[in-house]
């Protein structure tokens, strides 16, 4: 870190800046949506559709992907730049797109603090199991197809608005082969490093980071083409430690920290990076309570307790938070050259934000 790095306040202000005043914009799109949005008159379906990716939609989350826009454009001018407010919208709706299908693939029951779109489905229509799959299935699919006519729609000029289609739809093609490769991972008894690697970048990162940082560049002028080997190597880091911090809050959080159920990869057969650190550190009886739980989909949260023990025992705890400062350090780093070319002030929060967004779950 160098010593104009952002004060931990200032960051956070900065971000729960732009988090209020996207959560009021993003009701206020659903609002005009559902005035406007062209549907069959006679569909009951189709607004209730609309109504549960709201809800998936303005729910909660981080924003983070909605700041790392906006800052990106602060790392060309302090001004304000049209087609920002599009590009926040339009990669929270992708994101909304992905975890609707996550929450299908993984078969889970609620999302921040709520039902998943697939349950809600479920209990809507008990009788038409398959019916809710289907309509599951198609509201992700609606909220990807939003998330490109928002950007169509935009105030940028229409070199600009072509080119934020072309990073959205390669971070959605890059989003559906990190799923893939996520189920791939799962059918390997431990994955190896690149692998789980991979999985950050595609299913993650990509999306996550350096869309959010390429939209942001494109709004205010810039060609991010130009500087695609050092944005990707950032955007690639984040990735890592932001997954490492998930898994990690997966198995030593709890419920309400994570606002689904605690030990979810472990009941799902998930090789993520914390169950993956654990069958590599763990042997005889302590292995086979791991090997019992993982994949049981009726595992109880004093199993859950117990596997958190051997692993804390193991040193994996340790072992994961210290990976998750490595990588938040390489980050840092990495944003640290971006310094000769743009603006002081916003590089300083790209360098500050990994250690910031790391030391939040420690």
């Amino acid at each position: 870190m160098t010593e104009t790095a952002l004060p931990t306040d200032q960051v956070k202000d900065r971000f729960v800046a732009h988090e209020r005043r996207f959560n009021a914009q993003f009701e206020q799109y659903f609002r005009t949506l559902a005035d406007t949005f062209d549907a069959p008159s006679p569909s009951r379906f189709t607004p209730e559709c609309l109504n549960l990716l709201r809800d998936m939609s303005v729910r909660g989350g981080k924003r983070l992907r909605v700041a790392l826009i906006y800052e990106a454009a602060r790392l060309v001018t302090p001004d304000p730049v049209p087609g920002l407010e599009e590009a926040a919208l339009s990669i929270e709706l992708l994101q909304t797109f992905g975890l609707v299908h996550d929450d299908i693939i993984d078969d889970s029951p609620t999302r921040r603090n709520g039902p998943s779109t697939y349950y809600a489905y479920r209990q809507k229509f008990p009788q038409h199991p398959q019916g809710a799959l289907g309509l599951a299935v198609l509201a992700g699919d609606l909220a990807l197809a939003l998330s490109l006519q928002v950007l169509l729609d935009s105030p940028a000029a229409l070199a600009v608005r072509h080119a934020m289609v072309g990073v959205q739809t390669a971070a959605a093609s890059a989003m559906i082969v990190g799923q893939i490769t996520d189920i791939e991972r799962d059918f390997t008894d431990l994955p190896t490093e690149e692998l789980l690697h991979a999985v950050s970048d595609y299913k993650s990162a990509r999306y996550s980071i350096l869309a959010p940082l390429q939209l942001g560049l494109l709004a205010a002028g810039e060609d991010p083409a130009r500087f695609n080997a050092e944005l990707r190597r950032y955007a690639r880091l984040v990735g890592i430690y932001e997954q490492m911090r998930d898994d990690y809050l997966d198995l030593f959080s709890n419920t309400q920290a994570m606002g689904k159920s605690a030990g979810n990869d472990l009941r799902g057969g998930k090789r993520s990076y914390a169950v993956s650190a654990l069958l590599a550190a763990v042997s005889g009886t302590e292995r086979a309570v791991v090997e019992a739980a993982l994949g049981n989909s009726s595992c109880t949260p004093e199993t859950v307790a117990t596997v958190r023990e051997i692993a804390t025992s193991q040193g994996v705890e340790q072992k994961l938070r210290a990976d998750m400062r490595r990588y938040a350090e390489l980050a840092s780093a990495e944003a640290a050259d971006w310094r000769p070319r743009w603006r002081e002030e916003a590089v300083a929060l790209f360098e500050h934000l990994p250690l910031w967004s790391v030391e939040r779950a420690l």
